[in-house]
């Protein structure tokens, strides 16, 4: 049986949020699905830039996929999706894309997430982003994933 766990996280500035992405993207693997939700500005783009440059090993420009809707980063262990899905109007537009192959083959990182539909992947990674006076808070949602767990267990802004 999968064990429910769920965590709200305060980032009080914009590094706490780098290290977030980055103590999140060490418990990921191939397969992984993060479904990151919030209102415009909420860093949905600022956490999983974290999390791309995390995986890479390195400093990277990673643009938001605003205009893209799909980046493609090679990482050393496995391909990582990032998806900015606001402009779709369909969810057989994220077939399309690839996006369905990618979930089972590569981490994949959405934002907007509500236009996928159906095509959600059930084993999903949910992190909430809201603002939070003049910080923000991270409300992140997952079974069956006791590495990611420990982490979060332990982390502090």
């Amino acid at each position: 049986m999968k064990q429910p766990h769920s965590f709200c996280l305060a980032l009080p500035t914009p590094e706490s949020t780098t290290d977030l992405g980055h103590a999140i993207a060490g418990a990921l693997s191939p397969g992984d699905c993060l479904l990151l939700t919030g209102t415009l500005g909420a860093g949905k783009s600022h956490l999983a830039r974290a999390i791309i440059q995390a995986r890479l090993g390195r400093a990277e420009d990673v643009p938001s996929p605003t205009f893209t809707l799909v980046q493609t980063y090679d990482a050393p262990d496995g391909d990582v999706w990032h998806a900015d899905l606001y402009r779709l109007s369909h969810p057989d537009e994220v077939i399309e894309l690839g996006l369905d192959e990618a979930f089972s083959s590569a981490i994949s990182l959405i934002e907007w997430p509500d236009r996928l539909g159906d095509l959600t992947p059930k084993d999903a990674i949910r992190v909430d982003l809201a603002y939070d006076g003049f910080g923000r808070q991270a409300k992140i949602r997952f079974a069956n994933r006791p590495a990611l767990a420990e982490i979060l267990h332990g982390w502090r802004a």
